[in-house]
């Protein structure tokens, strides 16, 4: 019974919060409207960056608070120096609201397809976020942002699996070998699994998420890049994060945590 009564109060919390994004992001879509007709300078955008994650994050305070989630955090000082690719796992839909309410002035790339959901076209236009066109444009805009800011990429294109086996996009990491400073890996740890790719936001499972998400070591370009192309390096180094990634988050049944 009490199972029960824990399973509907977590329900309930989950369904207040899903219509609160909604509600959020279409007065959003209004606030940010005149910022996203336009290109803003990168402290606006900072600005504006500052303004949405403080949003995000009370949404994950709320989710805490609620009972539906818990969330520990570990090394995210180490996040948002100029020409750093950050690269996460992506097990969830709110991997990316995690990181950038811990962390909101971070850039990030973003799936294209976003652009045309009518609550969150202008806080990625307005945030500066690049759409992901997997063209020659987007790495030149990766490699211009990288001068002077950390670069969020989530490098398996989308959601894990529900087999958890993580697959990268090699694309996505040689964009840290052309363009970044330093590579930084962070492992997403959650049980029980949810917010998968296609399911239904009602299907929340039967105890509360956890979540833990941990920054690697930094992981320099330049010792990838010694005496072979980046075409190789690159082929090296995306089977090298995935061996890390799969490694790291295998046999999390027991993983815990608390809210920072």
């Amino acid at each position: 019974m009490a199972e029960k009564l824990d399973w509907f109060r977590r329900f309930f919390f989950t369904a207040i919060g899903f219509l609160f994004w909604g509600v959020a992001g279409t007065l959003l879509q209004l606030v940010l409207y005149p910022y996203a007709r336009k290109q803003s300078t990168l402290q606006t955008q900072l600005k504006i960056r500052r303004f949405v994650g403080g949003i995000w994050y009370y949404f994950v305070r709320y989710l805490s608070y609620a009972g539906v989630l818990e969330v520990n955090y570990k090394g995210f000082e180490k996040l948002g120096r100029a020409g750093q690719l950050i690269l996460p796992n992506h097990p969830s839909l709110l991997d990316v609201v995690l990181i950038l309410g811990k962390v909101p002035t971070l850039n990030c790339i973003v799936k294209k397809e976003l652009l045309n959901n009518p609550t969150m076209r202008n806080q990625i236009l307005a945030c500066g976020f690049l759409p992901n066109t997997e063209s020659v444009e987007l790495l030149e805009q990766s490699h211009e942002v990288l001068q002077n800011e950390a670069l969020l990429l989530f490098a398996e294109g989308t959601r894990t699996g529900w087999d958890g086996e993580v697959k990268l996009n090699r694309g996505a990491v040689s964009i840290g070998l052309r363009s970044a400073k330093v590579i930084t890996p962070v492992v997403i740890r959650m049980n029980p699994l949810n917010f998968k790719k296609g399911q239904p936001w009602y299907k929340i499972p039967h105890k509360r998420i956890q979540y833990e998400l941990i920054v690697g070591d930094d992981i320099d370009p330049q010792d990838w890049l010694k005496e072979q192309s980046i075409p190789m390096a690159s082929r090296r180094l995306t089977k090298y994060l995935e061996n890390y990634f799969n490694t790291q988050t295998k046999d999390n049944e027991n993983g815990t945590g608390t809210t920072t």
